[in-house]
């Protein structure tokens, strides 16, 4: 399925979550990740949080 980090689309399996996508986008390499990533509403989510067809997220 493919997601947008920030504004790149990004091709994941289904059930992957936003830390995956992260990881395929290549902003996800050092074990320490201070940015916070936030859906395309503003809504901060978590490394955890799954991930829809077509869903935008962005990491400021």
């Amino acid at each position: 399925m493919k997601v947008y980090v920030n504004d790149t689309p990004v091709d994941i399996l289904p059930g992957m979550t936003v830390k995956h996508a992260l990881i395929y986008a290549g902003l996800l390499k050092d074990r320490e990740f201070l940015k916070k990533v936030y859906d395309e509403w503003g809504n901060e989510i978590g490394l955890d949080g799954a991930l829809s067809e077509g869903a935008k997220i962005y990491v400021k």
